[in-house]
């Protein structure tokens, strides 16, 4: 059933890989630490796993994920020229990188095995599909873009590769051309992924209804309890979130808490739901819980905002910096992340360094409404308010009907 649609779609490239089906647990972005213990690679040109820690390291698939790590080495070291059994190793380390949310040394990882399959064949379709990920997921949007064409060229009716360029059109602005390549992926093959990045451009569009409507159908056609139905269900709680109906969201999270209660990214958004009732202790608990089970900047981020309602300015400044260190991060292992820089230095009052990360991310993609809406509450928090009226026009070029944009495009268009 192909979703007709007059809005828009995406979905997080950080969030739905849908070439990653070997192994689902937990998922998102973390911080690497810097001195992970390694399961033990004969060849050094391969890039070793990482060992799991904590709940990650309990899940029933995890000795069978070391296992076919090994099987897979063996077979290379045997067979240097084996295609098949490298691809194979990095779809693993995607799932990984995803599982783990160690991304700041699984990416180069992926990149380096990908770019050896390349040196090989050139054309690989594969190879080049999952690096154009990759490069999504490190927020490189042109690259991933040129990488995704000259895929699509070699094989045009993939419906993966639509999906790549769905998520890179939107990325860069580009909202016109996503929309038309979500209808061909789902032409070509109606699914979570489809299903959901047309769920997220109605949303981009203002089509709150219509939005929730295609995720509803992306958790329909997942598999209850793997990774992609647990984020489709979060997502869709969190659409149920901005249109202020709480109970529906919560009942959503507590399905999938239900099934995997270690779910952190379900945990982190039950932490929402308790701050909207004002149970700031209990969502700073489950913050903290889901941050134990997955370290991701974000959870670290939403713990300074109630901390900052509190009025606990220390404890929120302690956090902003655990946000901005790990963001960096992920900045030296290739991951731009200028945007989140400059949501962070808003939040900390930081209005100088906000819209130097703003402006570095401008440059590389003027018509993204996200990047325009952040630029424009830097501005105008800093008092340039012709900017801001300016950026904040970009914002509201699609009709979006998210809350904080809203609120933000009328204080900015009320400032003398």
């Amino acid at each position: 059933m192909k979703l007709k649609y007059f809005n828009r779609s995406v979905v997080l490239i950080t969030c739905i890989l849908s070439f990653v089906f070997i192994i689902n647990i937990n998922c998102k972005t973390k911080a690497a630490s810097s001195e992970k213990s390694m399961v033990s690679s004969p060849d050094l040109s391969i890039p070793a796993l990482l060992e799991r820690e904590g709940e990650l390291a309990k899940a029933a698939e995890w000795e069978k994920t070391k296992q076919k790590v090994q099987e897979l080495t063996q077979k290379i070291l045997n067979r240097p020229n084996d295609i098949k059994s490298r691809l194979q190793l990095a779809v693993i380390y995607i799932s990984e990188a995803r599982i783990t949310g160690e991304h700041p040394y699984y990416y180069p990882a992926i990149l380096k095995i990908l770019d050896g399959v390349l040196a090989m064949d050139v054309n690989n379709f594969e190879a080049m599909v999952y690096k154009a990920s990759v490069k999504m997921s490190q927020h490189s949007f042109s690259e991933a873009k040129e990488i995704g064409e000259k895929a699509r060229i070699l094989n045009p009716d993939n419906a993966y590769i639509y999906g790549v360029l769905v998520d890179a059109n939107v990325e860069l602005g580009n909202y016109k051309e996503a929309i038309k390549l979500s209808d061909k992926m789902q032409s070509l093959k109606p699914s979570l992924e489809s299903y959901a990045r047309a769920s997220y451009l109605r949303e981009i569009y203002g089509d709150y209804p219509g939005a929730i409507e295609a995720m509803k159908m992306a958790v329909q056609a997942g598999l209850p309890g793997s990774e992609p139905w647990c984020w489709t269900k979060k997502t869709l709680a969190h659409l149920y979130e901005k249109t202020g109906n709480w109970s529906k969201a919560e009942e959503q999270l507590q399905e999938i808490l239900s099934i995997r209660p270690s779910y952190a990214l379900a945990i982190a958004a039950m932490a929402r739901v308790e701050k909207e009732k004002k149970n700031y202790l209990k969502a700073l608990e489950l913050l903290q819980k889901a941050a134990t089970i997955l370290p991701e900047f974000s959870f670290h981020e939403e713990m300074a905002a109630i901390y900052d309602l509190q009025d606990q300015k220390e404890k929120a400044g302690n956090e902003y910096e655990i946000v901005i260190n790990m963001l960096k991060e992920d900045e030296r292992s290739g991951h731009s992340v200028a945007l989140e820089l400059c949501r962070v230095y808003i939040q900390k009052g930081e209005y100088d360094k906000a819209i130097e990360q703003g402006k570095t991310e401008y440059a590389k993609r003027p018509s993204n409404i996200d990047v325009n809406q952040e630029l424009a509450w830097a501005y105008f928090k800093n008092k340039e308010i012709n900017k801001a009226k300016e950026m904040i026009e970009v914002a509201l070029n699609t009709g979006s009907k998210d809350s904080e944009l809203l609120k933000r495009a009328r204080l900015i268009k009320k400032a003398g």
